[in-house]
C-alpha cells in the first residue's frame, strides 16, 4: 500500500509538473507579408513609413540577409509550411495535399500540424498558405479540396463583398474584383474610407476576434495571420496614400534591362493590369507612382501588423508569445527593368524575417548570417521545445537569436529552370542547360553584371555546392522534378 501511495504521489507531481510546464510553453504569432521588400527603418530605408514593424524589430533578431526558397508565393509558402526545399509553383501544397502519403519516407507534417499534434490550437486567418480560407475549387470554395490537411484547428474566413476567397485575393475597395479581363482592373488605386474597404482590414478584424477567443484558453496557440498587401494591385485607403505625397522618393537602381542573358522578364503580371497606355520602363513619372502606390500599401500592412500587436499587449499574451514576421519574398521596383517578381535576382528574393522571443538576447540587433525560409520551421520547434521531423531542409536560427555573430550561411533558391546560391559575397545562378550567371555583391555593380567568366573558379565551387543542395529538392506525384 505504501509503495502504490509513493507511485501515485510521484504520478501527481509529474502530472502537476507537466501541467505548469504546458501553462508556460510559448505562443507563436506568425505575421506574413505580401511582396514585401525589406525597404523598412529596421533595414535602413528611411522613406517607408512603417512604426509598427520597426517598434516590433527594437525586441527581435532582424535577420538582414533572409532569402526565400522560390519568388513566387505558393512556392515560398509551401517552403516555411513545410521546412523543405520544394516545387516553384502556387500549386505545390495543393499537390501535395492531393499525393499525401504519411508512410513516405518523404513525409513530413506541416509546422502547424505538428505544433497541433503537441497541444497547441492553430489557426489561420488570411492569405497564410495561399489560398484565404484553404480550399480548393474553381473559386477557392471546396471544402473537399483542403490545402493543408490536419494542420489548423480552424481556418476563419469572411469574403463580405468580394464574395469568395478568388475575388478577395486581389480585391480593391468596396468588393471590386480581379475578373477574367485583368486589363480592366487599375494597377493602383486609392480609396477615402476606413481600413476595412480592403480585404486586407477584414483579415485583420478577424485576427482580432480570434485573439480573444485564444486568451482565454489554456492551451498555447499557433496563431498566423497574412496580409495581401502590398501585392498588386497596389490599393489603400487615402490616408497612407497622402503620407508620400511630398515623399522624395529614391531613384532606381540599375534600371536597364540586362543585355546578356538572364532571368529577366516582361514583367507580365502588372502590365496585365490597366496602366492607363503608360509604361514605368520608359516613363519615370508613371514609375515613381507606382512606388509611392506600393509605399502606401506597405504603410496600409504596417497599420494592420500594428493592431494585431497592440492586442496582444492589452491580453496580456505577448509576455509569452514569439512573435515571427515574415516576407513570402521581395518584388522588383524596377531594377534592371522588371516590375514584379519570378526572377531570381536579389530583389526578388530577399525579404524581411524578424523573430522575437521573450528575453531576447541582444533585442533590436541585426544579424548578417545568410539564412533561408526553411529555417524558420526547425527554429520554431527549438523555442517551443517540440522535436522537429528529421528531413527538414533547414537548420535552427536560435544561434542567431542568441547572439548577432559573424556572417556566415549560403541561401538555396530556385524558380522555373534556374536556380541560384548566395553566400556572403557572390550570387550564383545555374540555368537547366548548363548556363550560369555570377554576381559580385563586393562590386559596386553588384547584379548588373555577370562575371563568371572572371572567377572560373567560383563557378566551379558553387557548382557544385548548388547541386549538393538540388539534391534533396522535395519530389511528390505529380511535382516538378529538380533539374539536376
Amino acid at each position: 500500500m505504501i509503495r502504490i501511495i509513493f507511485v501515485t504521489r510521484v504520478a501527481l507531481l509529474c502530472l502537476s509538473t507537466a501541467c505548469a510546464e504546458t501553462k508556460v510553453r510559448p505562443n507563436v504569432l506568425l505575421l506574413c507579408v505580401d511582396d514585401l521588400r525589406p525597404e523598412l527603418a529596421c533595414y535602413g530605408v528611411e522613406y517607408i513609413k512603417s512604426p509598427n514593424i520597426d517598434r516590433l524589430a527594437t525586441r527581435s533578431r532582424v535577420f538582414n540577409r533572409h532569402y526565400v526558397q522560390a519568388p513566387i508565393c505558393g512556392a515560398s509558402r509551401f517552403a516555411m509550411l513545410i521546412g523543405r526545399y520544394g516545387p516553384s509553383d502556387n500549386k505545390a501544397l495543393f499537390r501535395r495535399a492531393e499525393g499525401l502519403d504519411t508512410n513516405s519516407p518523404d513525409y513530413s507534417p506541416s509546422l502547424p500540424a505538428l505544433f497541433r499534434s503537441n497541444g497547441y490550437t492553430t489557426v489561420a486567418v488570411g492569405k497564410v498558405s495561399h489560398h484565404p480560407g484553404g480550399m480548393g475549387g474553381q473559386r477557392w470554395t471546396d471544402a473537399s479540396v483542403i490545402e493543408m490537411p490536419e494542420s489548423w484547428s480552424r481556418q476563419p474566413f469572411e469574403a463580405r463583398e468580394w464574395l469568395d476567397p478568388l475575388g478577395f485575393m486581389h480585391g480593391l475597395a468596396e468588393g471590386e474584383i480581379r475578373g477574367p479581363q485583368l486589363q480592366t482592373m487599375d494597377v493602383f488605386q486609392s480609396y477615402d474610407g476606413p481600413d476595412t474597404v480592403y480585404p486586407d482590414g477584414v483579415t485583420t478584424e478577424i485576427a482580432l476576434k480570434e485573439l480573444e477567443e485564444l486568451s482565454k484558453n489554456e492551451e498555447p496557440f499557433f496563431l498566423a495571420v497574412g496580409w495581401l498587401r502590398p501585392h498588386l494591385p497596389f490599393g489603400a485607403p487615402a490616408r497612407y496614400v497622402d503620407l508620400y505625397e511630398v515623399e522624395e522618393l529614391p531613384e532606381i537602381p540599375y534600371p536597364a534591362k540586362p543585355d546578356w542573358r538572364t532571368t529577366w522578364h516582361e514583367s507580365g503580371e502588372l502590365m496585365r493590369y490597366n496602366r492607363w497606355g503608360k509604361d514605368p520602363r520608359v516613363d519615370l513619372d508613371f514609375a515613381l507612382e507606382l512606388k509611392r502606390y506600393y509605399a502606401a500599401s506597405v504603410s496600409y500592412a504596417d497599420a494592420q501588423i500594428g493592431l494585431v500587436l497592440e492586442r496582444l499587449e492589452e491580453l496580456g499574451l505577448a509576455e509569452n508569445t514569439i512573435i515571427v514576421l515574415w516576407g513570402d519574398h521581395g518584388w522588383n521596383l524596377g531594377e534592371r527593368g522588371i516590375w514584379g517578381k519570378h526572377c531570381l535576382f536579389e530583389e526578388s528574393l530577399r525579404s524581411p524575417f524578424l523573430i522575437s522571443t521573450p528575453g531576447i538576447a541582444h533585442a533590436g540587433v541585426a544579424t548578417e548570417h545568410i539564412v533561408e525560409t526553411v529555417d524558420m520551421y526547425p527554429t520554431l520547434c527549438d523555442l517551443a521545445g517540440i522535436v522537429p521531423p528529421y528531413n527538414l531542409s533547414g537548420e535552427s536560427l536560435r544561434y542567431a537569436l542568441d547572439s548577432p555573430g559573424e556572417a556566415q550561411g549560403q541561401a538555396f533558391s530556385y524558380y522555373g529552370d534556374a536556380e541560384t546560391l548566395r553566400d556572403a559575397r557572390f550570387r550564383y545562378i545555374e540555368h537547366r542547360d548548363g548556363y550560369v550567371e555570377l554576381y559580385d555583391h563586393h562590386s559596386s555593380q553588384k547584379e548588373s553584371r555577370n562575371v563568371a567568366s572572371e572567377y572560373p573558379e567560383i563557378v566551379e565551387k558553387m557548382k557544385r555546392e548548388l547541386r549538393s543542395l538540388s539534391s534533396t529538392r522535395w519530389i511528390s506525384k505529380g511535382a516538378e522534378i529538380s533539374s539536376k
